[in-house]
């Protein structure tokens, strides 16, 4: 039986650190927290309810995209696969419950963000590899579609055209 998805709102505990695996892989850590904070009807006062603390893990391009976008003290949308991480340390077996990200973004609850549409590397075949070497390839052309209505300006301004 395929494991959940969970999709919650919550803030982003410190800033994420982005890694390479040794096959060129993109991994962003980012450390998640979950609170239900309510208004107390009666007192007026707000309180902390449940918190949960979660390690998330992007990968690929998406890591990429995490490591760029997101800091420390953001609320973030985020949706994936919870998981089980265990290991053993000084003889003492540990675990702890992870979140494989497959989605995850800016809330637009108290902020505003400013999309930008990523190109796609077509050298590496979907995987981003090293920064480094991407860096170091000249930019090439990107193609918009014939029939995107995105892709120009048809006189709209920044209304969309429909």
């Amino acid at each position: 039986m395929p494991l959940p998805t969970m999709t919650g709102v919550g803030r982003v505990v410190a800033d994420p650190e982005l890694r390479f695996t040794p096959n060129g892989a993109a991994v962003t850590r980012v450390r998640l927290v979950f609170q239900n904070r309510r208004l107390n009807q009666q007192t007026q006062q707000w309180e902390d309810g449940d918190t949960l603390w979660i390690d998330g893990t992007a990968w690929n391009q998406l890591a990429e995209h995490v490591a760029e976008t997101l800091t420390q003290g953001m609320e973030v949308l985020v949706t994936g696969e919870p998981r089980t991480e265990s290991w053993e340390k000084d003889g003492q077996k540990h675990s702890r419950v992870s979140l494989t990200i497959r989605s995850i973004g800016p809330s637009l609850a108290f902020a505003t963000a400013k999309v930008q549409k990523a190109q796609r590397d077509s050298q590496q075949g979907g995987n981003q590899g090293n920064r480094q070497q991407s860096a170091q390839r000249p930019q090439q052309a990107h193609q918009q579609p014939q029939n995107d209505p995105w892709a120009s300006d048809t006189g709209h301004g920044t209304e969309p055209p429909f």
